[in-house]
């Protein structure tokens, strides 16, 4: 490089280039005392050493490796299992046949005696709870209007019971003849329906005895067993 400055200064000043040749004598300290300082770079710097991976952690990718190739024969059915598991998941959270058909299987459902007290313990607390206005009602004399709560509260069981079956322009004559709702429990509604009907469009009071026919019936309404059978 220097070389090659002195030659195109001199082809500046003039001095023609032809034959002239650099005197390695003085070439030579001038380069050694521009390098050394060591402020110009005269090659590329030595890469650096990859990082040096832990003992411990060499020894435990070591380990891991020698466990997997040992259960190798093992693993592989154990993910074909747990490829069918999700699958069957996955089946069960979107396709609703195939859920009920899993609920239905014997060892996801209670124990019937189980089933049905605890069943009827909620039931029977949410009957009493329904009954305890109407009661409030009827210690003032107002069977009428107790009566007819009861009404109420019954196409609201009847409704939690069998969704969808009760439409806005049902009567109760209508829901009373419904064929979905079991027999036992059609009665006990109907008894309380025609109470109702009579008092409401008949002009006949609902007095003391008509009422606890009525709550009779509620009662009879409200029990599990008369809702297993269609």
């Amino acid at each position: 490089m220097i070389s090659i400055a002195l030659a195109q200064a001199s082809a500046a000043a003039g001095t023609p280039a032809e034959g002239w040749l650099v005197d390695p004598e003085l070439v030579d300290p001038a380069y050694s005392q521009t390098t050394a300082g060591g402020a110009i770079q005269t090659g590329f710097p030595p890469p650096e050493p990859p990082p040096v991976m832990p003992e411990w952690l060499r020894s435990l990718i070591g380990a891991l490796g020698d466990f997997l190739q040992w259960a190798a024969p093992v693993l592989k059915p154990l993910m074909w299992i747990a490829a069918g598991l999700l699958a069957l998941f996955i089946l069960y959270h979107l396709v609703p046949a195939f859920a009920r058909w899993v609920d239905a299987l014997p060892f996801r459902r209670k124990p019937a005696a189980a089933e049905d007290d605890s069943i009827g313990l909620v039931e029977a607390g949410a009957a009493r709870s329904r009954l305890a206005d109407a009661d409030a009602l009827a210690a003032e004399g107002r069977f009428a209007e107790a009566a007819h709560l009861l009404l109420y509260r019954s196409v609201e069981d009847i409704e939690g019971r069998r969704p969808g079956l009760v439409k806005p322009a049902m009567t109760s004559r209508d829901l009373a003849a419904a064929r979905d709702v079991p027999g036992v429990a059609r009665d006990a509604f109907s008894q309380i329906a025609r109470a109702v009907e009579i008092s409401l469009f008949g002009g006949r009071t609902i007095d003391a005895g008509a009422w606890q026919t009525c709550r009779t019936a509620y009662a009879e309404l409200t029990v599990p067993q008369n809702w297993a059978r269609t």
